[in-house]
C-alpha cells in the first residue's frame, strides 16, 4: 500500500514542480512521478533525510518532496541548455 501511496504523492509533487519550472507540457504522467520520487530522495539527501521514505507522508515531507523535484528540474533544465549551445 505505501508503494501506491509514494506513486501518487511523486506523481503529484512532480506535476507541481513541472508547473512551477514550466516543463509540464514536455512532461507525461510517468516523467512526473519519476521527477516526484526522486525529487524526494534528493530532498532526503539535502534536508538530512526529512523526506525519507520511512517517515511517514505529512506536510513537512510533502514539500521537502516538492522542492527536491524543482530542484532536480532545474538541474535538467540547466543541463539542457548547456547542450543546445
Amino acid at each position: 500500500m505505501n508503494f501506491i501511496i509514494w506513486l501518487i504523492v511523486g506523481g503529484i509533487c512532480g506535476w507541481l514542480a513541472s508547473l512551477i519550472m514550466r516543463t509540464d507540457a514536455q512532461q507525461g504522467i510517468i516523467l512526473n512521478i519519476i521527477v516526484g520520487i526522486v525529487g524526494a530522495f534528493i530532498a532526503g539527501l539535502l534536508f538530512g533525510g526529512g523526506a525519507s521514505l520511512n517517515n511517514g507522508l505529512s506536510v513537512e515531507t510533502f514539500l521537502y518532496s516538492l522542492i527536491g523535484a524543482v530542484v532536480l528540474l532545474a538541474i535538467v533544465n540547466l543541463i539542457r541548455r548547456g547542450t543546445m549551445r
